[in-house]
């Protein structure tokens, strides 16, 4: 008799699947479907409201947010990068041309010397996501701890920016988890209902 799959392994297979997915679109289509979600989630005007605007620095095949931060800063929102102090996120201020330093993650960020701030909006990378805002990252759990923890000072506006080929039927849910209010693809923008 064989036992079914933990949760934690159901997500992790979902994850693997997804971005392998991802890795699998075109780097061209890719470009283009950056370009297109930067432009759909500048529009938001939820997001117009919202500052400091939290962000990521993308890696391997994530939606490159670059075009979106500059078009943020270009219309005077403040716009703060992650900066991974494990199991922790910090969101440092950051503007186009300011120097990032590579963390032990791979990642860029700034350095330890940007001044911290919290957001009101975040824009979250994905692995996978369904459309009751469910979101599989890539198991580490910051964001969801970022979100849980600037949750405890205000609301916070969460954007997941994902490509359509990353949308899955159900994301299984634990309650550490946390909801995406909305998500923006090339195709479409998705406003989550749990």
């Amino acid at each position: 008799m064989t036992s079914s799959p933990s949760l934690a392994d159901l997500k992790e297979t979902l994850r693997q699947q997804a971005l392998a997915r991802r890795d699998g679109i075109g780097r061209d289509v890719r470009a283009n479907a950056s370009h297109l979600i930067c432009e759909r989630t500048l529009s938001l005007p939820e997001l117009a409201r919202s500052g400091p605007v939290g962000c990521y620095w993308p890696i391997r095949s994530e939606v490159d947010p670059r075009a979106l931060i500059e078009g943020l800063v270009a219309r005077g929102q403040d716009v703060a990068l992650s900066r991974i102090i494990h199991p922790h996120l910090s969101f440092r201020l950051w503007r186009p041309g300011d120097p990032l330093v590579k963390s032990g993650f791979g990642v860029r960020e700034p350095g330890p010397d940007a001044p911290e701030v919290f957001p009101k909006a975040l824009l979250v990378p994905l692995a996978a996501f369904d459309r009751a805002g469910g979101r599989i990252g890539y198991g580490k759990g910051h964001f969801d701890r970022a979100i849980a923890t600037l949750e405890k000072h205000h609301p916070v506006l969460t954007i997941g920016l994902a490509y359509a080929d990353q949308e899955i039927e159900r994301v299984p849910v634990e309650s550490h988890d946390r909801r995406l209010d909305l998500i923006v693809t090339e195709t479409e923008l998705i406003r989550a209902n749990p």
